[in-house]
């Protein structure tokens, strides 16, 4: 053996020890889309908050039941029916050093109501954060309002020297256009920390060694691959180059289930996935015209049209849930006599249309993601060969999520394909102050295609400080049904969570949908 190869295999036994337990270590996933943004204020993509979510801790987070448990604070009181106070972790830094305390929470806060936050409907009930000391936080609320602690589950602390020192004290709005430094960076305080970030690309997260819980994963680190074609990304996990993709396509659940190595998991989500719909004066489709989305029979006849048996047999092969309203049984408001849809009937679907004087259809747009839900795409190329039938002619655009959102905020669609996990409060009153309610700033952040029904946004009103519990469920089915009846939007089905992965991985599956690492563990 000549001096070079000893020189070069001395340096492979020097390197390899060093290496190897870190790649060993490093949870590689993917999934069709890429987050949209790193600043936890310029969305609402519960995909993307859930990769937050290893990021940056809440002040109240979920366990592993899903049940609401302290996070960065370790208490919290009622001390008026506007004000309820939250006592701090102690000890806590941010993975930049900087030592977590109440300035941070009240930043945080603000940053999320301001009226340039895409996700302040996500605090609907809240006006305001004061500090009370160091390690003591005041929220004040518009009224008595009985999820405060649901919904702070998804709000993401942020360090408030950081974002002064980045000018990112006002939020980034993906939907406006407005980014900052926080759309590209991150500075948390949770399980990983984000070392880089390459759009469209990847992902790369480090273990925090410093996290002030008790971790339950054996990780050294995490990376995120967003992969668009489903056979790439099997192709991906088949030859090991992957570890984990959730989700998985479901026409390749069998194939992955009887490869050596590999398992695929399966359960209901909390995702209805539906149809919604531009009640504006005109369609974008039919500049000049009235909008025939505004009479109901042409609203009743479109649902009519659509044959849910066969997508939920050949699209989502007979993994997914035919549904009639916006919220899955698990979900607080539910109502199994409202969960009805309308019956596929071309005939009388026909017939709705001549009455409402449609009788040889219109043209209308028909939008879609094709990197968000399953088989969103192939969903809505099959809904426009269904109206066809009856004299509809979808116009159908399809994108990736990162540009639909934006367009479907800015009211751009005249119908668009919608998934809604009720997150995060995991409660019906998500939909129906986000989706119901009409858009007027504080009430209806994700409708903005002039949807307003008075008696629903009385009950919006009245729901948010109900603290008769059975009351306020009351008031959720009864807009609920209001919805249903008016078909003012089209429910398909409660969507599969379905994720493939090694053998060698052990992580268990939520029905909210997110991927928790900081409970993996590698063989």
């Amino acid at each position: 053996m000549n001096n070079y190869v000893k020189t070069l295999l001395a340096g492979l036994a020097i390197i390899m020890p060093l290496t190897t337990p870190s790649f060993a270590k490093t949870l590689r996933w993917s999934s069709a889309g890429d987050v949209i943004s790193y600043d936890p204020n310029a969305q609402v993509d519960s995909f993307t908050q859930s990769v937050h979510h290893m990021v940056f801790d809440p002040l109240v987070r979920r366990n592993k039941s899903l049940q609401l448990e302290p996070a960065l604070a370790t208490s919290w009181e009622i001390v008026e029916p506007t004000r309820w106070r939250f006592k701090l972790r102690q000890g806590v830094k941010f993975h930049e050093g900087q030592p977590f305390n109440a300035d941070d929470v009240v930043a945080t806060i603000l940053r999320e109501i301001d009226p340039g936050s895409r996700n302040r409907e996500n605090l609907p009930a809240v006006i305001g954060a004061e500090k009370v000391d160091d390690y003591t936080v005041d929220i004040i609320l518009r009224g008595p309002y009985p999820l405060l602690l649901n919904d702070l589950a998804a709000v993401y602390i942020m360090s408030k020297p950081w974002m002064q020192a980045h000018d990112a004290l006002k939020p980034g709005n993906a939907s406006t256009g407005v980014t900052t430094y926080a759309s590209n960076h991150a500075n948390g305080t949770g399980p990983f920390k984000l070392v880089s970030y390459e759009p469209d690309a990847k992902s790369v997260f480090a273990a925090n060694e410093n996290w002030w819980d008790k971790p339950q994963h054996n990780l050294t680190g995490v990376e995120y691959r967003p992969i668009a074609s489903n056979a790439t990304r099997v192709a991906a996990l088949l030859s090991g180059e992957l570890d984990m993709i959730a989700p998985i396509p479901l026409q390749d659940i069998d194939r992955v289930s009887n490869t050596q190595g590999l398992k695929v998991v399966e359960n209901p989500s909390l995702r209805e996935i539906f149809l919604g719909l531009n009640f504006r004066p005109e369609l974008h489709a039919m500049p000049g015209k009235p909008n025939p989305l505004q009479n109901i029979k042409v609203r009743q006849a479109l649902w009519h049209a659509v044959d849910l048996n066969t997508i939920q047999k050949r699209l989502m092969r007979g993994k997914s849930r035919i549904s009639g309203m916006l919220v899955a049984p698990e979900v607080t408001g539910y109502d199994k006599s409202i969960d009805v849809p309308l019956p596929f009937d071309v005939t009388l679907a026909k017939s709705l249309l001549t009455e409402a004087g449609y009788p040889d259809g219109f043209k209308v747009g028909l939008n879609c993601s094709n990197d968000r839900y399953i088989a969103d795409e192939q969903i809505c190329l099959a809904i426009a060969s269904m109206w066809a039938k009856i004299g509809v002619k979808a116009e159908v655009g399809v994108e990736s999520k990162t540009t639909y959102f934006p367009r479907m905020d800015k009211g751009d669609l005249d119908i668009y394909i919608l998934g809604w996990a009720s997150l995060p409060p995991m409660d019906g009153y998500s939909v129906l102050q986000s989706l119901l309610a009409t858009n007027d700033g504080t009430y209806g952040g994700s409708n903005p295609n002039g949807l307003s029904d008075p008696k629903i946004d009385a009950l919006a009103r009245s729901a948010s400080t109900e603290l008769n519990e059975g009351k306020r469920v009351e008031m959720l089915k009864d807009a609920f049904k209001i919805a249903h009846d008016q078909a003012l939007y089209l429910p398909l089905h409660q969507q599969p969570v379905a994720w493939a992965m090694s053998d060698k991985v052990d992580i268990p599956q939520f029905a909210d949908e997110y991927v928790r690492p900081w409970f993996a563990q590698m063989k």
